[in-house]
């Protein structure tokens, strides 16, 4: 059975708390940027220290690694043409490879004639815009990166247009932001900030850049982790891995309740063929529980 904290009645209508919270792989440094590929129905997720891209098969339960020498990913999304466009620590770029990881290319590593910070989390727009974190996380004394001094005199949010190359700065006021996701039809945009235990929502202006930002919600509880992967639902619930597991709100930012996760929480991702169950990558493991409301599939390919 779920550990769970309920905030609203209405949890019991997004997850089932009497089922046993599944663990799919374990024994890995520490996980991030899980993604589903709904094509190959599978799961590809990065262990950060190892610098290792992994596929799990859930039809055969075989894992794989697809990728060596990651420079120390973090953050997956896929973009149109069902390519990984990936966020690496210890190089400071966005970069992009095939679904196999192979055809690697560099997207963007400077703003300005200077390095970016350690890009984090990635998202990518129906126009193809691609949009991403950059907090300092990846240049601390850490495993999930390399000390290192820091370029840019800012943490922020960037925007980086495939089709002109051009990257553009959209906020640069965060302590250090982590996730990001678009609500249903893309006119806003979620960030969160890990410090400061906050997730905050832009809107989205037609030339991509963002506005009128506020503070949306704030993440509860004392447990391990901060605000990190951040997601929404088919019904644009939004669900957030922060202190202590996974946190669900309701699009007015009405706090749903939390499923405890016993290590640190850090992304997560819609996958199966029904898109019903939620990966968790957390610490050395990734867990699935099962939701009655599916998430977003990211592109039809």
């Amino acid at each position: 059975m779920l550990e769970v904290i309920k905030s609203s009645n209405k949890f019991a209508d997004l997850v089932d708390e009497n089922q046993n919270l599944e663990i799919i792989a374990e024994h890995f440094e520490f996980l991030e940027g899980p993604i589903w590929s709904c094509k190959e129905q599978s799961l590809i997720f990065n262990d950060i220290p190892a610098s290792k891209t992994y596929r799990w098969d859930p039809s055969g339960k075989k894992l794989s690694v697809t990728r060596e020498n990651t420079n120390k990913a973090n953050g997956n999304t896929l973009d149109h043409q069902h390519r990984i466009v990936v966020c690496e620590h210890a190089t400071s770029r966005i970069a992009r490879t095939d679904i196999n990881g192979n055809h690697y290319e560099v997207l963007a590593s400077h703003y300005e004639g200077k390095e970016l910070n350690s890009p984090n989390d990635v998202v990518v727009k129906s126009d193809e815009s691609i949009y991403f974190t950059d907090p300092k996380f990846g240049r601390n004394p850490s495993k999930v990166g390399i000390e290192r001094e820091q370029e840019l005199s800012f943490q922020g949010v960037f925007m980086f247009a495939p089709r002109t190359q051009k990257l553009t700065l959209l906020m640069d006021d965060f302590e250090n932001p982590n996730g990001l996701c678009f609500s249903k039809d893309e006119k806003q945009l979620y960030v969160n900030d890990s410090p400061r235990r906050h997730i905050r929502i832009f809107d989205v202006i037609d030339d991509g850049t963002l506005e009128n930002g506020r503070l949306w919600a704030e993440t509860r509880d004392e447990g391990v982790g901060l605000p990190d992967g951040l997601k929404i639902d088919s019904e644009e619930n939004v669900y957030c891995c922060a202190q202590g597991g996974l946190h669900i709100f309701n699009k007015s930012g009405e706090y749903i309740g939390i499923v405890r996760i016993p290590e640190q929480a850090a992304n997560f991702t819609w996958g199966d063929e029904d898109l019903r169950s939620i990966y968790i990558a957390a610490t050395s493991s990734i867990y699935k529980i099962r939701t009655r409301v599916p998430g977003l599939k990211l592109f039809d390919y």
